[in-house]
């Protein structure tokens, strides 16, 4: 169903989109760094709660994506559009609504989460948090624009958007730090105004009825239940285990701000790498939504297994290869980083554990996973990953972290065991074939 050029033409814009999304979020921090530490670990705070609805928004655009995807290998042109308009629908909703409440419940969850830090870094906390949860409906949009174009196959158009977008927010960084020296917030309103751009422009596109997904008026202003059913049957089980699995980062998180001011800035600069070092399980997340979910919608058992096999081994290759750059071109970052030496030795130490075992274990409990879903098995696949997170991730971070007193490494350490536990499971989950036994349409 799939060439050679078709995979190619799906992962490397992909690859390139989800490159430009990170290398953003390491100028950001590069540029905060020049505002303080305060506001560097304000930033890398606030980022690691936004994530919770990051992923929620993220959840529901895989589960809209699964369902177009094997309604398009399935050619049903009517129920493809109709869940294509229901997804946006459904999102903006959602992130309107969530939006609203961390608005409110700003100060409190602030003080809940990160009642210990220093008062600079809770000004910069409140601050980013506030600009950033205008963006969400923005993020939601484009998100649920982003998986349909995904489901189609046609990942250049995403790409492109995401130049321009990251463009408006690099200039709008340094404007922002630079020349009106608005601080935290300096920051925070770029990427408003990117979000907001990218939303804008691929509703625009996709109500363009020449694709097999699109937009139509119709279906944006009424509820149909047995396709919203379908989505989150999907988007739930990967929302909850998003949702926990975030959850989990966050309590990590209030464990970070007892270490000290280096320790939290050394852990944010860390995570902005980390994410461009798992840049290839990203991009090869939606690879394996959209291929295997248009096999299983045509009903090819046979055709969904060899593209498992051969997704994962493409996966495997790509992240040996870009995982070993990120880490030899590291110490060069820290070049640029005003920073204590201290913070960047740490740094460097965070990066080369993760790095090692993003190469070996992420593949398996990242991109398998996301085959696994467009399958259908979705619960199996939440109730693993909820495990392996609580059990793994926050239980041995604790040991490590405190009892041990190991800091930032042990939650770096803990993390790479969770990583280890799933690829495992999921791996086996594959080999048993049971997701074979799954319908989603």
């Amino acid at each position: 169903m799939f060439s050679n050029k078709d995979l190619r033409n799906m992962i490397v814009p992909l690859f390139m989109e989800q490159f430009l999304v990170m290398l953003v979020g390491i100028i950001d921090t590069f540029v905060v760094s020049y505002v303080g530490e305060a506001a560097v670990s304000g930033v890398s705070l606030v980022n690691s709660f936004n994530t919770i609805f990051i992923y929620l928004f993220t959840a529901l655009a895989s589960g809209g994506a699964v369902v177009i995807s094997q309604y398009l290998g399935s050619k049903d042109q009517n129920n493809t559009v109709k869940s294509s308009s229901q997804l946006l629908m459904f999102s903006t909703l959602f992130s309107i609504v969530l939006g609203i409440l961390v608005l409110i419940f700003s100060q409190s969850l602030l003080s809940f989460l990160f009642g210990k830090v220093e008062t600079s870094v809770m000004d910069a906390c409140m601050t980013y948090l506030k600009i950033s949860a205008y963006s969400y409906p923005a993020l939601a949009i484009y998100n649920a624009g982003a998986a349909m174009y995904r489901s189609m196959t046609k990942t250049s158009t995403t790409m492109y958007l995401s130049i321009v977008s990251n463009i408006i927010n690099v200039i709008g960084n340094m404007i922002g730090v630079f020349v009106l020296h608005a601080g935290v917030a300096g920051v925070a309103y770029p990427s408003l105004i990117a979000r907001a751009f990218s939303a804008i422009v691929i509703t625009i596109l996709l109500f363009n009825k020449k694709y097999e997904a699109h937009y139509v008026k119709e279906w944006l202003f009424k509820f149909d239940f047995s396709l919203l059913k379908k989505m989150l049957n999907i988007a739930i089980p990967n929302g909850i285990e998003n949702g926990i699995f975030q959850l989990v980062k966050v309590a990590l998180s209030s464990v970070v701000a007892m270490f000290g001011t280096y320790q939290i800035a050394a852990n944010g600069v860390a995570q902005s790498i980390w994410s461009l070092a798992a840049l290839v399980g990203s991009a090869m997340g939606p690879v394996f939504i959209t291929v295997v979910g248009q096999c299983m919608g045509a009903s090819d058992i046979d055709q969904a297994d060899y593209y498992f096999k051969k997704l994962m081994k493409i996966t495997l290759v790509l992240s040996i290869a870009w995982n070993a750059f990120i880490l030899a071109i590291t110490p060069v970052f820290m070049n640029f980083y005003v920073l204590s030496d201290k913070t960047k030795e740490l740094i460097i130490i965070l990066v080369a554990i993760h790095n090692i075992f993003n190469t070996v274990a992420f593949p398996f409990s990242g991109p398998l996973s996301n085959g696994l879903r467009a399958t259908g098995d979705v619960k199996y696949t939440m109730i693993v990953s909820i495990a392996s997170t609580v059990g793994g991730r926050l239980v041995f971070s604790l040991i490590f972290a405190i009892y041990f007193n190991m800091g930032v490494i042990g939650i770096a350490l803990a993390m790479c065991l969770d990583w280890s536990i799933r690829g495992i499971i999921f791996f086996l989950r594959y080999k048993s074939h049971k997701w074979t036994q799954f319908k989603v349409i």
